[in-house]
């Protein structure tokens, strides 16, 4: 069953719980999805950054869509990232996620091969034409080397199925130039947890977020309060969030996130080397950042 995605709202890029062993771990992944729409997440994205998309095997990761799609039972929208090499491959992951029940894509540039902009334009394309799923495109520069930018907008949006975008630029202006260019054509969604309450409260449609991994309830009652109009409230939710939101834009985001989602009862720490878990000066710092965040958290209504 499809669950329609109207690209609004919170969307957990969920992480990949792993045992000891390194396996992944379904039911502590179950936990978290359930505390995610226990909270009224708007859909997950599966297998991205945060799901350690990099060392999982292509099959694992249909295993994930396939376990998700039966836990969810339609409640949510389930998105699957593809971050392939060639246009053919892409196109493949496309048509097999499909055919598993995945409700959207999340579309990153060709990996590896800095393709220039008229070659990402066609990739993306190229696979857009190929499914009829909707399409999330990640625009990233700061971490994949390639700016997706308004004039690549003007001619993907030919594309039926390239509905929105994960605006991770880092560049607020980046959210009114899009409004103003392609007024609700293409949906925004903001992809940095730091600057995650300014986006929303320029117009984004809403968040792919992170720290919501841990803090599904406090992601949401800040989303729902700008929603509503209650900006003060929503200010002081994420001035508190704001030590564990800066967890995200570092290069150890996966293990910061992960002991933030253990320490709330929802995830493991466990990564798959190359990357390794926090010791010594790190771990205690990061442990007491997440630590005061819990001590402190506000109280939500």
């Amino acid at each position: 069953m499809s669950t329609k995605l109207n690209w609004e709202g919170i969307y957990p890029a969920v992480l990949t719980p792993f045992t000891k062993e390194g396996e992944i771990d379904f039911e502590m992944f179950a936990k978290n999805t359930e505390a995610q729409i226990k909270a009224g997440v708007h859909g997950i994205i599966l297998a991205g950054t945060l799901g350690e998309a990099s060392v999982l095997e292509t099959e694992e990761k249909f295993e994930l869509l396939k376990y998700a799609k039966k836990i969810t039972a339609g409640r949510i929208p389930v998105i699957l990232n593809l971050a392939e090499n060639t246009t053919k491959s892409a196109i493949s992951y496309a048509k097999k996620a499909k055919e598993l029940g995945a409700d959207g894509l999340m579309l990153l540039p060709p990996m590896r091969y800095k393709a220039d902009n008229y070659e990402v334009t066609e990739y993306f394309k190229s696979v857009a034409s190929a499914t009829d799923l909707p399409i999330l495109i990640y625009n990233n520069p700061v971490d994949y080397g390639i700016y997706v930018t308004l004039e690549m907008f003007e001619e993907l949006v030919a594309c039926p199925t390239i509905q929105a975008v994960k605006e991770s630029t880092r560049d607020l202006a980046n959210v009114t130039r899009m409004i103003n260019r392609f007024d609700n054509r293409i949906k925004i969604l903001g992809g940095v947890d730091t600057i995650c309450l300014e986006t929303l409260m320029l117009g984004a449609d809403g968040l792919v977020a992170g720290l919501v991994d841990a803090f599904p309830n406090e992601t949401m009652a800040m989303y729902n309060h700008v929603k509503s109009g209650n900006y003060d409230k929503a200010v002081a939710i994420y001035r508190w969030f704001m030590p564990l939101l800066e967890l995200d834009i570092h290069p150890k985001l996966i293990q910061y996130i992960k002991l933030a989602a253990a320490a709330e009862g929802i995830s493991n720490p466990y990564v798959r080397a190359p990357r390794l878990e926090l010791q010594g000066e790190e771990a205690g710092r990061i442990n007491k950042i997440i630590t005061d965040g819990i001590i402190n958290r506000p109280v939500l209504d």
